[in-house]
């Protein structure tokens, strides 16, 4: 159940934070508000099921990551350090896409300008990430089987005659 809600949630993030990636209508400071209340949401569920241990809720790292940088300050060099302390999980590209793509809603709100955004290229420069931009939500995590091991001995089984199984020797 652990692994399925773990799948699931990846799921959630790669097809969340590839929209957040593709659209510019939906990169403003109050869909960052809407992400992040949606995101305690469903922590909050898992820990309610106890599911807290799957891994689920990391899986949404990058998306809980953009929610935050669409609902921080984008002004000066000190709120650029801190983007660039605060998105570990998104890539260099990411970031300057969803900063690209922000949109200010209402008169309170400003463009990011592209002096702020080159800062952000400039300090995120030394990070070796991947070039990606979007994330795969076909991405599959291998099913673990737990081994339990069996109380019975091998030297206690029978085996039928009829399973023509000669060849094997008790040792």
């Amino acid at each position: 159940i652990q692994q399925v809600f773990k799948q699931l949630f990846y799921m959630i993030n790669a097809i969340a934070l590839n929209n957040l990636l593709l659209r510019k209508d939906v990169c403003s400071w109050s869909t960052g508000m809407q992400l992040r209340f949606n995101i305690s949401q469903l922590e909050e569920w898992l820990h309610g099921k106890n599911l807290q241990q799957s891994g689920a809720a990391q899986t949404l790292e990058p998306l809980i990551q953009a929610a935050q940088l669409l609902q921080l300050k984008k002004k000066t060099s000190e709120d650029a350090e801190a983007i660039c302390s605060l998105c570990t999980s998104l890539t260099t590209q990411q970031i300057v896409k969803i900063l690209n793509l922000y949109t200010p809603v209402n008169e309170f709100e400003e463009r990011v300008t592209v002096a702020f955004i080159r800062n952000i290229q400039k300090q995120l420069q030394e990070r070796n990430d991947s070039p990606q931009l979007l994330l795969d939500f076909k991405h599959m995590f291998p099913v673990l089987f737990p081994f339990n091991p069996s109380a019975i001995t091998m030297d206690s089984i029978h085996l039928p005659a009829s399973l023509n199984l000669d060849f094997l020797n008790k040792v």
